[in-house]
């Protein structure tokens, strides 16, 4: 069975080799920051509200404050920080947002059994692994279904980083996969409406994955077909073809956590392409300089991967006027017109006010989109935009693939700046705690940090 193999390989001795660890350590840095941006963001209150109300032993603490509670409330409203401004990092093969589901397990229960900052990584990158790797073993198979892979898969990796965590058996890791399974959705339906579920699913999935960790310790039997059907998740939630055997293949030589990529716009990673290509026509000569006019641009042409096209240019919403600025962050006419516009994306494109300008909706609705199918992963895929000016004159901007991803990969400094900017300068201590979180006896002096940051 496919979840004994995994649960196996999760509980038992673990040495990754130092590109794992540091890969790990620089997605645990940057989701760090992102849930503090989170924070501040207040979009996600409401699920610090409910966590708090949840309560229960002060086991952990809401990352960016001083409330500790018990570790599956404290997983709930982390994920969704985490995942609040969809700033967050991305695995092409899954398209799973690795972090935003191993983050909160790994550092709520780390601080609850007073892990050392070694067993935090390696819980965390039992996480990564298992997150990547399920939701690659159906590509896109989760998101044709109507459901996010985020949530889907994040559910085993939560379950597996408690497991590993609370010292669990391979046997009763098993059954927490098992049980995990039956807690696994998440339903796309936001992207016709711009509602905010989508940022509570990664705290959904931390929740579940504790919760099932906690059902197995305690002797709750979880089927050990999971993965294998009949009835399992792949059977139940995936459309497509399907590779199960893949989860756990070549386990321990194969890293999949220094494939997931770190984003440099908070936007849908379906869209990054596109950005990257539109910034690079505004490089090109005669591009119009400085202060962009709308009237000066009659027609703009995207290319666009058909994997992408359901989710950043699906039928049945107004992409050229959306709604709220998370559906405008899953818009790629209304991203690629402000970043045409503006030079560049940041989170204060998508303020609440800022998805009203006339300028943007005007341009993005001169957008023309067309499916090109490049082969390969849709997250991974080349990105071509062609301005036609108001004279005919025409500007081209192309890129292999969008930056940020493991082939083009933010450069520490670049992450560095990413984080403080998310986290603000009162961060700077966390950037250097993150990096020795081999040597921590535990996780408490991160901890006291990252609520420094937040005061």
């Amino acid at each position: 069975m496919i979840a004994a193999a995994l649960a196996d390989w999760a509980t038992g001795p673990l040495d990754p080799p130092a590109p794992v660890r540091r890969a790990a350590l620089r997605h645990l840095l940057d989701g760090l920051g992102t849930a503090l941006a989170g924070r501040r963001g207040g979009t996600v209150d409401p699920a610090l509200r409910v966590a708090r109300d949840l309560a229960g032993p002060p086991e952990a603490t809401l990352l960016g404050g001083r409330d500790k509670i018990g570790a599956p409330a404290a997983a709930l409203a982390v994920g969704a920080l985490v995942h609040a401004l969809d700033f967050d990092d991305t695995h092409a093969a899954g398209l799973v947002h690795a972090t935003a589901v191993v983050l909160p397990a790994a550092f709520a229960v780390g601080e609850q059994v007073g892990a050392t900052g070694r067993d935090v990584l390696h819980a965390a990158i039992v996480g990564y692994e298992t997150v990547c790797r399920v939701a690659a073993a159906a590509p896109h198979g989760f998101h044709a279904r109507g459901l996010h892979a985020t949530m889907v898969a994040g559910v085993f990796s939560s379950a597996l980083v408690t497991a590993r965590l609370l010292r669990l058996d391979a046997a009763r890791a098993t059954d927490a996969l098992g049980i995990a399974g039956s807690q696994a959705g998440g339903l796309l339906a936001f992207l016709h409406t711009g509602a905010a579920t989508k940022q509570l699913h990664p705290g959904f999935a931390s929740h579940a994955g504790i919760l099932a960790a906690r059902l197995a310790a305690a002797g709750a039997a979880g089927p050990a077909n999971v993965f294998d059907g009949p009835h399992g998740v792949f059977d139940a939630l995936a459309a497509g073809p399907v590779d199960p055997a893949s989860i756990v293949a070549d386990l321990g030589r194969r890293w999949e956590t220094t494939r997931i990529g770190i984003k440099p716009y908070p936007a849908c990673q379906l869209s990054h392409a596109a950005i990257d290509a539109a910034r690079a026509a505004r490089h090109q000569p005669g591009f119009p300089a400085d202060q962009v006019d709308p009237a000066a641009i009659a027609r703009i042409d995207v290319d666009v991967h058909p994997d992408s096209a359901p989710t950043v240019c699906g039928p049945g919403r107004d992409l050229t006027r959306p709604a709220t600025p998370y559906a405008a962050k899953f818009s790629l006419p209304w991203s690629v017109a402000a970043t045409l516009l503006d030079g560049d994306l940041t989170t204060a494109t998508y303020h609440p006010q800022a998805i009203d300008r006339a300028d943007v909706t005007a341009l993005a609705a001169r957008l023309h989109w067309r499916i090109v199918d490049t082969g390969g992963h849709a997250a991974d895929a080349p990105g071509t935009v062609v301005v036609t000016l108001a004279d005919g004159t025409t500007v081209r901007g192309a890129v292999p693939r969008s930056g940020g991803g493991p082939d083009t990969p933010l450069t520490d400094d670049e992450l560095a700046a990413k984080f403080l900017g998310n986290a603000g300068p009162a961060g700077a201590s966390v950037v250097d705690l993150l990096r020795r979180l081999d040597d921590l006896d535990t996780l408490d002096p991160i901890v006291a940090a990252l609520a420094a940051a937040g005061d």
